[in-house]
């Protein structure tokens, strides 16, 4: 995977840079996109697949993954649940309000080894978030990459997160994207498949040789995920995973995101699966 924390500014590795919140826009009830800009008017300089450190000053900080492309300009943004006192102050911010940045930390998706190569993306829920930021990069340098499809599951239709962006997906021939959900409620609306999103992988017409996989979701989908995949002839080495930790200070100091030897904040949170197959609790 591709490093680049080294690259991030000193400063910006420790204390929190101020920054602007231009929009906020609701994705489910619980969930929120904000985009952001730096009042120094500097790059956030971030990669897809990274993390950043968010701060409510006065409350505490939280590792959240970003979720725009930096093809997409100096705007970042992130996709943030409602989950407890932080994201809770942050869901009742609006444009005009600042908050803090550290970061970008972690590796990310490594760009240079899918150039050339189909890639087939499954995310579910969550996952959305920091797999936008590789599909917002994919369809603004669609001519370096071979076929790119995604997959996305989610509970309920009402769950799914960035849904005016899955429908321009879905309308787009740059990008080959296909959801389920789970199960449909009487008040939903919804014409597409029902199931779990492994049900989406064996109806796929996949050259193992020449395709990259990657990951993000919830702990539970991985395991039968890679399973499919596997059926399909790919290897470990052709399978990219992000893994969720809670990357309390982003450095490698705290030691809160440790897998056995591994600092998800350092070493991850991205992953050829080669890297972590058999380490006892990264997945």
């Amino acid at each position: 995977m591709c490093n680049v924390s080294q690259n991030t500014k000193a400063d910006s590795l420790y204390r929190p840079v101020l920054c602007r919140l231009e929009a906020v826009r609701e994705l489910t009830p619980l969930e929120k996109n904000f985009s952001l800009v730096r009042l120094d008017a500097e790059p956030f300089g971030h990669r897809p697949g990274q993390f950043v450190q968010v701060s409510v000053f006065g409350i505490g900080e939280a590792p959240i993954s970003v979720a725009s492309s930096p093809t997409r300009g100096p705007t970042l943004e992130l996709g943030i649940r409602k989950a407890g006192t932080l994201t809770g102050a942050l869901h009742k911010m609006g444009p005009g309000d600042e908050i803090g940045i550290r970061g970008p930390f972690g590796t990310c998706f490594d760009l240079e080894a899918m150039r050339g190569n189909d890639l087939l993306m499954i995310s579910g829920g969550c996952g959305l978030a920091p797999m936008r930021a590789l599909v917002q990069y994919c369809e603004d340098r669609r001519q370096e990459f071979g076929k790119v499809t995604l997959l996305y599951g989610s509970k309920t239709p009402q769950d799914a997160l960035y849904k005016e962006d899955l429908a321009h997906w879905a309308r787009s021939d740059a990008i080959d994207c296909r959801c389920t959900v789970d199960e449909v409620l009487n008040c939903d609306a919804w014409q597409g498949k029902v199931g779990l999103i492994t049900r989406l992988i064996p109806p796929l017409e996949i050259d193992h040789k020449k395709t990259i996989a990657v990951i993000v979701g919830p702990p539970v989908m991985y395991k039968f995920v890679i399973s499919e995949l596997h059926n399909k002839g790919m290897t470990n080495d052709d399978i990219i995973v992000s893994l969720e930790r809670h990357m309390k200070c982003g450095v490698g100091k705290c030691g809160h995101c440790t897998i056995e030897h591994l600092y998800c904040c350092l070493d991850g949170p991205v992953f050829r699966l080669s890297q972590v197959a058999g380490v006892k609790g990264a997945l």
